[in-house]
């Protein structure tokens, strides 16, 4: 199996926001992400075009944003990962489709698997295309393979990686089997060697989790 480089990822969630050292404290197991519906500010955006973004796309945007703004990364392509995506809006777009009948374009159009990523594009002025996975019961190492699969076989020498799931509507918390935290990370996966990036192989993460992959990435 090829070598991997993975860049140092940018990471937002509620409670540890942008902070490295507390993205450090929370890789260590001294805190936790609060499982709350807190977003990043997008001070860069405008008001009109942050206005009605969701948490999900907000944490996606905030991480792509923080990644280009480090790394010289705008010309790459980027794979999108969510285990549950826009999950509130597709709430919301169920119960008015069931009390009134109908759904709002506005609002499918902001509820679509791709909604986080294609709105990070627009925000990040990236142009090189994106693709989206969904890892069935949050399969992150099949999830991961995709991702890495146009660089392994050579058709990409690099690509960005992008992971977000925001908080779960209380709706859901009967059916919930465990408690599922909102956060997002994005780094640059490349097939280059290089200084201070980490280097590993797919088949070291076959177990891993989207949280200790994180780790593994930050410590």
């Amino acid at each position: 199996m090829a070598e991997l480089y993975f860049s140092k990822p940018e990471c937002w969630a509620p409670g540890l926001e942008d902070n490295d050292s507390l993205w450090q404290q929370w890789s260590a197991g001294k805190i936790q992400i609060q499982n709350s519906c807190d977003v990043p500010k997008l001070e860069f955006t405008t008001p009109v075009f942050r206005r009605r973004l969701s948490q999900i796309s907000k944490m996606t945007i905030q991480v792509v944003h923080a990644l280009t703004e480090k790394i010289e990364c705008k010309n790459l392509k980027q794979v999108f990962v969510s285990t549950r995506g826009e999950i509130n809006r597709e709430l919301q777009i169920n119960s008015q489709l069931i009390n009134d009948k109908e759904i709002l374009p506005a609002a499918f159009s902001l509820s679509v698997f791709n909604a986080p990523v294609a709105l990070a594009t627009l925000a990040c002025k990236l142009t090189a295309g994106y693709s989206v996975m969904f890892p069935s019961r949050e399969n992150f190492y099949d999830a991961l393979c995709c991702a890495c699969s146009p660089v392994l076989c050579g058709d990409e020498k690099e690509i960005i990686f992008i992971y977000a799931d925001e908080c779960v509507p209380q709706e859901y918390s009967s059916v919930l089997k465990k408690e599922f935290l909102p956060f997002s990370f994005a780094c640059v996966i490349s097939s280059e060697k290089k200084d201070g990036w980490k280097k590993a192989e797919l088949p070291d993460f076959s177990n891993s989790t989207f949280e200790e992959f994180l780790k593994y990435l930050l410590t």
